[in-house]
């Protein structure tokens, strides 16, 4: 018997079955301890259940600069409730089991910093994850966490912006593993819809680089966003509409909604 990919190689594959069926992949962001443990277990199983193709695990910080009210709303939540470091990689390993599909950290480089590269990396293979996405790590600056991910198989996926000059570009495409996260909108999460005609300009500007799956997040919505943005990247990153869904009743049917939305952005993808 074949052992399912790890690393990279898991990420590679989940974007492979995607082109496979002639659609992008979709990326499901949710934060793990969110809006309780218990909860969030259930809705990172629902979220692979629904047909997420990877899922990013978010490990809150107190301040996240890339993200919008929602997510920041998520994150402090999780940190007031005393869900430490060890507690959300915890969720994540037991969310994820038997999901059959790659899960990626989504923190902040001052949680790994402060962690260690090595005992960060160490743990994220630990709980299962197959890779991390560190925003606010410049490339210059990424030489220890690169060298102590890679030891271990974790993808390291980086960011690019509208607004990334070609140099930046350059050192951004050559570094990513698993996939070129393409920014849609300059600004936070969970505010305005994708900037299309500057994304597609983006997307664009990478594949001229690069043969690595891109993927667009931030602005991405619901299944009508999920669609359109299908039509020009190879996949397509959702996260507070998710955690909108996982808060908004009953914890008991948390599980459920996120299910039900993830089969609907799935169908957007499809049709894209």
């Amino acid at each position: 018997m074949t052992a399912d990919p790890r690393g990279p190689a898991a990420v590679a594959a989940a974007f492979g079955r995607a082109r496979a069926e002639g659609r992008a992949a979709l990326v499901a962001y949710l934060t793990a301890g969110y809006p309780d443990p218990a909860t969030s277990r259930a809705c990172l199983a629902a979220a692979a259940a629904g047909g997420a193709d990877v899922i990013e695990v978010g490990l809150p910080f107190s301040d996240p600069i890339m993200d919008g009210p929602v997510i920041q709303a998520a994150n402090q939540a999780v940190l007031d409730a005393g869900v430490r470091l060890d507690e959300q990689l915890a969720i994540a390993r037991d969310g994820l089991a038997g999901a059959g599909v790659p899960g990626v950290a989504m923190t902040y480089t001052t949680v790994a910093d402060t962690r260690g590269w090595t005992r960060f990396a160490d743990d994220c293979a630990a709980a299962g994850l197959d890779g991390a996405i560190l925003p606010d790590l410049p490339v210059p600056e990424a030489g220890p966490w690169r060298a102590a991910a890679g030891a271990r198989d974790l993808a390291t996926v980086f960011l690019a912006a509208s607004v990334s000059t070609d140099a930046r570009l350059d050192d951004i495409v050559a570094a990513s593993v698993g996939w070129v996260y393409a920014v849609g909108l300059l600004g936070v999460t969970g505010v305005d819809a994708v900037d299309d005609a500057a994304t597609r300009i983006l997307v664009d500007r990478i594949r001229a680089r690069t043969s690595t799956p891109v993927a667009v997040g931030i602005g991405v919505r619901d299944a009508g966003d999920a669609a359109r943005v299908a039509g020009y990247a190879d996949g397509v990153i959702v996260g507070s509409a998710l955690l909108r869904a996982a808060a908004d009743g009953d914890p008991a049917g948390a599980a459920g909604r996120v299910e039900r939305l993830v089969a609907d952005l799935r169908r957007g993808v499809a049709g894209g």
